[in-house]
């Protein structure tokens, strides 16, 4: 099989490890003679997945005793409603804009709340993290992005909140090594570092759920909690094959292994972008993403070419997202460092090929 190196923001690369264990597993999973897929989200087999999962999540975050853990779906934009649906209480909410899905966030809490934005780095294409002032003691909680996948900026400072701190962590959940404890509630797509689309995990406080009486019941925290995210089927494939990942992160080394292992990808990708004749990064340099690099020539027409060279060359889903266009390259832990290596020594003899930016034919 060609080699292939896949740099998608998401769906992302999985485990080589992990897809050799799905395959050997998906016609009979431990003997039951059913592929996970076929089994009931009532079998004790996957009341052992779901558990299992929990716990090996727990345990990498170390994750206290006080937060509910949930495995829904909807993905991170459902969130963006049953945050403030469950915690702003007809309070104002706080948040902090760094990008289009904190944009996005922002604009979904508005329809049931009011959404103040308390700093915003809008004022320069979200190429830094702005400072955060202080917060007004009045808003229900304050609501960060820690990994912005489009413009590549990452949290590595999390700001003291008097109020709950709210994060979508769906780009960086596993790949930084935060503490837990500094937030409130944290969500997650699990389609980056976890497992296969459809399944996003919410790790929330207990005394921040059961607090709204009357929320449609598929929106409640404290509803999907009492029912340790069985109040109706759950994704039970994403949730089998996040186990599976949860337990290769263990075996690796944990989250700050993780951690390590991704600023030494970002930084051989980084340190060539510097020193670049024809690529850039526009990130300033204290606020880059590990996760997520996004770059470019300067050129449409000299980027459009290198995608198409690298696809050639098996370094595929590098095009930049359709808001900010150019180059994006997601390292997220399933990556290997060899790719990384491999791809900046193609970048080498692409900008030797097209010396100054200019195109050679």
């Amino acid at each position: 099989m060609e080699q292939i190196y896949n740099f998608s923001a998401g769906p992302a690369v999985l485990p080589q490890p992990v897809l050799k264990q799905v395959q050997e597993e998906l016609l009979s999973y431990k003997g039951s003679g059913m592929s996970v897929m076929e089994l009931s989200h009532r079998s004790e087999w996957f009341e052992e997945i779901l558990a299992g999962a929990e716990v090996l999540l727990r345990e990498l975050m170390g994750i206290p005793d006080n937060y509910k853990v949930l495995f829904l779906q909807g993905g991170a934009s459902l969130q963006f409603t049953m945050v403030p649906l469950n915690l702003a209480h007809s309070k104002k909410a706080a948040f902090v804009n760094t990008g289009s899905w904190s944009q996005k966030a922002i604009q979904e809490a508005q329809k049931l709340t009011e959404a103040v934005v308390v700093a915003s780095s809008e004022d320069q294409n979200f190429h830094y993290l702005p400072e955060i002032p202080e917060v007004p003691k009045d808003a229900s909680y304050l609501h960060i992005t820690t990994n912005n996948t489009i413009e590549g900026t990452a949290f590595f400072d999390i700001p003291q909140s008097e109020i709950p701190l709210v994060a979508d962590m769906s780009s960086n959940i596993l790949s930084n090594d935060y503490r837990v404890e500094d937030f409130g509630l944290i969500y997650a797509g699990a389609q980056k570092n976890i497992g296969p689309a459809g399944l996003t995990i919410v790790i929330v406080r207990e005394d921040l759920i059961g607090q709204v009486p009357d929320l449609p019941v598929m929106l409640d925290y404290a509803v999907q909690a009492k029912n340790h995210s069985l109040y109706n089927t759950p994704p039970t494939f994403a949730i089998y094959v996040a186990k599976l990942v949860l337990e290769w992160i263990k075996s690796e080394g944990g989250v700050a292994e993780m951690e390590r292992r991704n600023r030494e990808k970002a930084a051989l990708l980084y340190t060539y972008l510097d020193q670049s004749k024809i690529f850039s990064s526009s990130v300033e340099p204290a606020f880059r993403s590990l996760t997520n690099i996004p770059f470019h020539t300067g050129s449409e027409q000299l980027d459009a070419l290198f995608l198409q060279e690298a696809k050639r060359q098996g370094f595929i889903n590098l095009k930049g997202h359709r808001s900010v266009g150019g180059m994006r390259a997601s390292l997220y832990n399933a990556f290997p460092i060899l790719g990384v290596e491999e791809f900046v020594h193609f970048m080498e003899g692409f900008a030797v090929k097209y010396k100054g930016g200019k195109i050679y034919v």
